[in-house]
Parts: structure tokens; C-alpha cells; sequence
């Protein structure tokens, strides 16, 4: 028996496509319901996922999954990113937008990267801070994606390494950041060009026929797993035998919670995740703004990006007001010492110093959630402890795929194999920078290789 542990997107995927291929499966999730990091909720009229999901995949598939499970009712449009630092609006990305930056920095910022880049024709970083340096030169890498990193990343540039960073992030030609200093370009520079988002319900509307379909144990957490024994143990006190176990469940808490010895399960507790608070506000009057999201320079400030869940599907609100996500990172290398009333106060301010908000008195409500495992911070350690875990599991069943280390996966490049008894699914399992897209495909290979 095929054993599923979480009915997020990755352990919903896997079960889905199992179920296609009439494989035999048992999913448990510990929460009262499934989706994970995909779910959405209605709180206040509003609907609020976990930070501003969208869906831009260049997978086919995937698009003709996710249009299948929410019925063809979703919608298709061009995204505007921007960025707020000190009181001024520079489009996204700001590297290819600089003649929103304000004079004398601007000039500043031309000034250095023409002379790094001139003095290096190339660079073999060995660290974020060395590829920003050299992407954008060191006055803009300092105010802005440094800064950026400090608040989302939760940790200095230094510590982090470059196998994540693949196209996400914008490395201009000289001639963007020359010529965007002047005017505008036409130039299209930003990853995202269109997404797809459900019409209704959330983004957890492109899974929740699949979680509806399948037969899930709910509120059934996970307390112990004996990989010697092939049992796991819930914290209700029930047991369950496997013969192939699919784990969704981050990679340091399964460990932890094992029959793994003490080493490994050093190794385990080495690697790093952030935490987040999101900060969801309801407001009296519409959008300020026609952004989607905004990234949030200033390191002053709790805020490191909002959206607006009304500006991402209309049906996501109610008439005449707003609804404003903010999303505040924490982790062991920024750890919070505030209670999360003073946050949630300092965040309100923050919107009105930002004019998202137009006066204390248009506050309709707020409320806020906290997020244990957010993103997977890919810091120097992050990879020898992460093949200490890897090998270990080996030992029991987890036969190991040539991109494990790897934080992305390029799907056009992945061949099959044979899986093993334990197997690794999603974003905290497998240890990766995964997107939805890639959760999907995960379950589809299993599926294949199970």
C-alpha cells in the first residue's frame, strides 16, 4: 500500500494521478482540510490565500489541469508588479525601471554598475552578495536587493548561495539599466507575463475538485515514523504500516520525528526555512492602486510584500472596499521578539505612511496568521546537510534522483526512474524552490515512476 502523508498540492497531485493509474493509496493530513500552502479561506467576505498565488506556468499540462479542476472558470491577464521604497513607486523589475529612482542615487547606481561590469567581463560568484554586486553594482545591490533579501530571505546576501536563483531574478544588459535611467523601455523584463488565477474561490479552486474527489483521514498528525519498522505513529494514537511512503511533510520535521539517528537528525535541524506572519486588512474604500502586488524596499519597515486580494479576482471581495495581504518574515536568523499585536499595529501604520490606506478610520477589520514553513532558505550550509539527510534516507528506501540537491527542477531535462519505498514530494519535502507548477508535475512523476 502507497501511503500519502499531506493533502497539499504535492500529496493532492500524487494521489490524483495514482488514483488515474489505479494504484492503491491512503492520504492523511493533519489539518482539518487540504490544499496547504493553497488554501484559501473566507474571512470578512474576502477571500485570502497564503500570499499572492498566480499561476504562470509555461507547462501545458499544467494549465490544462488546473483549467480542468475549477470547470474553465479562471482568469487570464497581465500582471503589474511594483516596488515602494522611500515614498517612490518604481515599477518591477527595478533594475530595468531606473528612471523611477530618485537623483542622486540613480546616478549612483549607473556610475557602479558601468565600472564593475567594465572591470569583469564575467564572475564566478560564490555567494548572492558577490552575483548582486556584479549584476547591478554595489549602490543598487545594497539599497535594493540586499535590502529586499535582509526582509525576505531573512538573512544577509553573503549567506545565501546562487543555484536558486535560475530566471527569477532580472540580470540586466548594461543597455536596460543605461537606457531605463532615461525613460522607460519596451523592453519586457520580468519573468511573469500573464497568469491565471480562478475566478472564484481562491487559487485553491485549481485543486479543490481533486481534493473532493479523493478520500483523505484529516486531523491526523503525524507524531513518529520508524522507517525500520515501515510504521508511522499519529498523535492520536493510531498506526499505520506502509509499503511505500510518499512525504510531503518537511524534510527537518520528518527527520526529526523518526528513528533517524542523531546525526542525521543534526544535519536535519542545520537546514533552514523562513516563517512568515501574514497581516490580512480590510478597507472601506477601493484600491489605491492597480498593482497586484508590491515588493516593499525599506528595512524600516515590517512589511516585504502586499497584494490585494480584490485586484486578483474581483469575486475575492466585496463591493467598495479592499482587501490588503501583508506578508512579514521571520526565521532563526531573524528571529521575532514582537508580539504580533505590535506588528499588526506597525504593518497598519506602514499602509498609511504607504497611502494604501487612506485614513485609520477606513479600517473595516483585521486579523493576522502565522505560517511555521514558508520558504527554504538555500544558505551555504543548506546543501552538505541536505546530502547528509539524503544519503541517510537512501539507507532506507529513498533511492536518490540526480537533481535532489538541486533546488529547481527543469522538467523538460528530468528522465524517469524508479522510485523507491520512500519517496519525497513538494516545496519542504524534496528541500526545493518549488512553484505550483512544479508540485503538480511532482505528483504526475511519482505517478510514472512509483
Amino acid at each position: 500500500m502507497v501511503v500519502i502523508l499531506g493533502a497539499g498540492l504535492s500529496g493532492l497531485s500524487t494521489a490524483d494521478h495514482l488514483r488515474k493509474k489505479n494504484i492503491e493509496f491512503e492520504i492523511f493530513e493533519g489539518k482539518s482540510h487540504g490544499g496547504g500552502h493553497i488554501h484559501s479561506e473566507n474571512v470578512g467576505g474576502f477571500i485570502w490565500d497564503e500570499g499572492p498565488h498566480v499561476s504562470f506556468t509555461k507547462y501545458e499540462y499544467v494549465k490544462e489541469y488546473f483549467e480542468a479542476n475549477c470547470d474553465g472558470k479562471f482568469l487570464e491577464y497581465a500582471t503589474a508588479p511594483t516596488n515602494y521604497f522611500e515614498g517612490n513607486w518604481i515599477p518591477h523589475p527595478a533594475q530595468s525601471n531606473m528612471y523611477a529612482i530618485p537623483e542622486p542615487l540613480r546616478s549612483q547606481c549607473i556610475d557602479d554598475v558601468q565600472k564593475v561590469r567594465a572591470n569583469k567581463s564575467d564572475i564566478n560568484a560564490q555567494n548572492y552578495q558577490e552575483w548582486i554586486d556584479y549584476a547591478f553594482g554595489e549602490t543598487f545591490a545594497k539599497v535594493f536587493p540586499k535590502s529586499y533579501t535582509k526582509k525576505y530571505w531573512t538573512t544577509d546576501p553573503l549567506n545565501l548561495t546562487t543555484d536558486w536563483i535560475g530566471k527569477r531574478i532580472y540580470f540586466p544588459e548594461i543597455s536596460d539599466m543605461v537606457g531605463s535611467a532615461l525613460a522607460p523601455i519596451s523592453k519586457h523584463t520580468h519573468y511573469i507575463t500573464k497568469v491565471r488565477y480562478p475566478q472564484n474561490g481562491g487559487f485553491y479552486s485549481f485543486i479543490k475538485k481533486v481534493e473532493e474527489g479523493v478520500k483523505i483521514e484529516y486531523n491526523k498528525k503525524v507524531q513518529y515514523i520508524s522507517f525500520a519498522d515501515k510504521r508511522i505513529d499519529f498523535a492520536d494514537g493510531e498506526h499505520k504500516e506502509f509499503d511505500t511512503l510518499v512525504s510531503t511533510l518537511p524534510l527537518p520535521e520528518m527527520i526529526l520525528n523518526s528513528d533517524a539517528p542523531e546525526d542525521i537528525k543534526l544535519s536535519a535541524s542545520i537546514l533552514k526555512c523562513s516563517q512568515v506572519l501574514i497581516v490580512n486588512v480590510i478597507v472601506n474604500h477601493e484600491p489605491p492602486v492597480d498593482n497586484h502586488w508590491i515588493y516593499v524596499y525599506d528595512e524600516a519597515m515590517y512589511s516585504t510584500r502586499i497584494n490585494f486580494t480584490d485586484l486578483l479576482a474581483p469575486n475575492n471581495g466585496l463591493p467598495g472596499k479592499t482587501g490588503i495581504q501583508v506578508e512579514v518574515y521571520f526565521s532563526d536568523y531573524n528571529k521575532n521578539t514582537e508580539s504580533i499585536k505590535v506588528i499588526e499595529d506597525a504593518v497598519l501604520d506602514e499602509l498609511l505612511t504607504m497611502k494604501l490606506i487612506k485614513s485609520r478610520d477606513a479600517i473595516d477589520s483585521y486579523h493576522s496568521k502565522w505560517i511555521n514553513w514558508a520558504n527554504v532558505i538555500f544558505d551555504n550550509k543548506r546543501e552538505a546537510a541536505q546530502q547528509e539527510v539524503l544519503n541517510w534516507l537512501s539507507s532506507v528506501g529513498l533511492v536518490r534522483e540526480e537533481d535532489d540537491l538541486y533546488p529547481m527542477t527543469d522538467w523538460d531535462l528530468k528522465q524517469p526512474q524508479k522510485l523507491g519505498s520512500i519517496i519525497l514530494a513538494g516545496r519542504f519535502a524534496q528541500w526545493k524552490y518549488y512553484w505550483t507548477d512544479d508540485c503538480v508535475l511532482r505528483g504526475q512523476y511519482i505517478s510514472e515512476c512509483i
